[in-house]
């Protein structure tokens, strides 16, 4: 319970993954946030494999694997908030911006993979709740990374409907969806100017 507890808090933390979700809810609709969700939660899995593998290891322990990591995770955010500054399409009400739906999942997941945060956020958090005394380790690493990835998923998801709902109402003003491109834009700036000032810990 206080795994759940904790997982929650970090869960509905504003960050990159919930933006997307909320965006997408409100300019696809909740098949799009729900997809976008799934695919952060398939983000935090794949941290979670790398941990158990002992690959978040190698970064602490690599400067230079760190740095690549670091630096292509960083890019990519950047990228997607210069994006929304410009162009003004992460969050659209206009039928022929839409994304394809399979380019939707890819983003969720790009977002949460390519971001070391979670990677490191993993690799801290997660073995502070394993025991020896319940059985293997890889296994509880696994099943503490599962229940992360579906209670992101499922949360997220519910952004992204409850968002869905306003999308109407946003419609009829093209200056709030304006706005919230360009805070979703900034959100995404500072995540990834955030990241470049990650350093390797111990």
């Amino acid at each position: 319970m206080a795994y759940v507890a904790a997982v929650l808090v970090v869960v509905v933390a504003p960050g990159p993954d919930n933006i997307l979700a909320i965006g997408r809810g409100l300019s696809q609709g909740p098949l799009a946030a729900a997809l976008s969700s799934v695919g952060a939660g398939i983000g935090i899995m794949v941290h979670t494999l790398a941990a158990t593998l002992g690959l978040s290891l190698v970064l602490q322990a690599s400067p230079w694997a760190f740095w690549v990591v670091k630096g292509v995770g960083a890019a990519y955010l950047l990228w997607l908030g210069i994006k929304a500054l410009r162009s003004r399409d992460l969050i659209t009400f206009s039928p022929a911006l839409r994304r394809p739906l399979h380019r939707v999942f890819i983003t969720g997941v790009l977002s949460n993979v390519l971001n070391p945060k979670p990677g490191l956020f993993v690799l801290a958090f997660i073995p502070q709740f394993v025991s020896t005394a319940r059985g293997p380790v890889a296994v509880q690493m696994l099943v503490y990374g599962a229940i992360f990835a579906v209670l992101t998923a499922l949360i997220f998801t519910m952004l992204g409907a409850f968002a869905a709902r306003l999308s109407r109402w946003m419609a009829r003003r093209p200056r709030v969806g304006s706005a919230l491109n360009i805070g979703a834009g900034l959100a995404f700036v500072a995540s990834g100017l955030s990241i470049l000032l990650l350093r390797p810990r111990a």
